[in-house]
This record gives structure tokens, sequence and C-alpha cells, in this order.
């Protein structure tokens, strides 16, 4: 198994990015609509009770697959269409900014963040810095729906691209 990206399939290596990312991603969905509709439910404390931990993994790993991404720049599979190469700018738009406004938010409220015992940033007293618990507040959770809703278009257009019979069957590439 390559663990680079070539011309005709994703190697081992953007393979696991891709699918450990859509395993945390789907958690991290599932969580979000239990916060929303099973208040005060153990099922809602097990699905969203690790939210912010799993979201600075997103965060970390985006950096990782980005950065993943250039090294294989030049090998990987062509986009098939502008609209593809978009989509995926706008996922990849989305799976940072959506953890980032978080941080924002939980940064400018004063408190501390810590991940799984490891000091991210430390807390203050005095004043919130509203600007940023703004911009958390207003956009973190429509961001992430938003970015849920582009993922199932992501899911859709891989299968109708394996339905029409002058397009390329794209799900080989990233599921071998």
């Amino acid at each position: 198994m390559n663990i680079y990206d070539t011309p005709e399939k994703y190697g081992i290596i953007s393979r696991a990015l891709h699918w450990a990312m859509a395993a945390l991603l789907l958690w991290q969905f599932l969580g979000a609509a239990a916060h929303l509709l099973l208040s005060d439910t153990a099922i809602k404390g097990f699905l969203f009770g690790r939210h912010k931990a799993l979201g600075f993994l997103l965060f970390l790993l985006f950096f990782v697959r980005v950065a993943w991404a250039l090294i294989n720049a030049a090998k990987r599979p062509p986009s098939l269409s502008l609209a593809a190469k978009a989509g995926h700018i706008a996922l990849y738009a989305l799976l940072l900014a959506v953890p980032a406004l978080a941080l924002a938010r939980q940064y400018g409220s004063g408190r501390s963040f810590d991940w799984f015992g490891i000091s991210v940033f430390s807390g203050f007293e005095g004043n919130e810095i509203d600007w940023m618990v703004n911009i958390g507040n207003s956009f973190h959770s429509w961001a992430g729906w938003l970015l849920a809703a582009l993922i199932a278009g992501h899911i859709i257009m891989v299968f109708l691209h394996k339905k029409a019979s002058d397009q390329v069957d794209v799900l080989p590439r990233m599921w071998r």
C-alpha cells in the first residue's frame, strides 16, 4: 500500500486522515444534535461531553491534512470540475472556521482551555473580549450546520458521479 497519493487514488495517509475526520465529524454532529434536541439526558452527555476536545482534535487534524495535501499536491487525483474544486475549498474553509470560532469564543470569555490535560491557553480575570465572544456565539453553530450540509452534499455527489455514465467513479479513489 502506497503512503503517497497518485493520480489514480489517494494514499493510505490521505485516506486515514479523511476517514478519521469523517468519524470525528459524525460524532460532533450527533453530539450537537443531541445538545439541541435531548437536553439533560444521558445520550446528550455521552455524545456532547467531549465536543470541545474532539473539535480541537479536528482543528489539529485540519493542519496535518493540509500539510499532507501540499506534500502530495502534484500527485493527487485531479478534480473533476470547477464545482468540485470549489466544494472542496468550501469544506476546508469551514473545517478551519468552525473550531476557530469556538476557540475565539472560549478565549474571549476569559475561560481557560485544556485539551486532554494539556493547557492550550489560560483564562484571564476581568472583562470578556466582546467581539470574540460575539463572533463565536453568532457563527460557530451556524457554520457547523453549514459544514454538515456541505458534507451531505459531498457524499451525495460521490454517488451521483458513480451513476452518471460519463463521469468518473470517485469512490475508489478514497475507499480501497
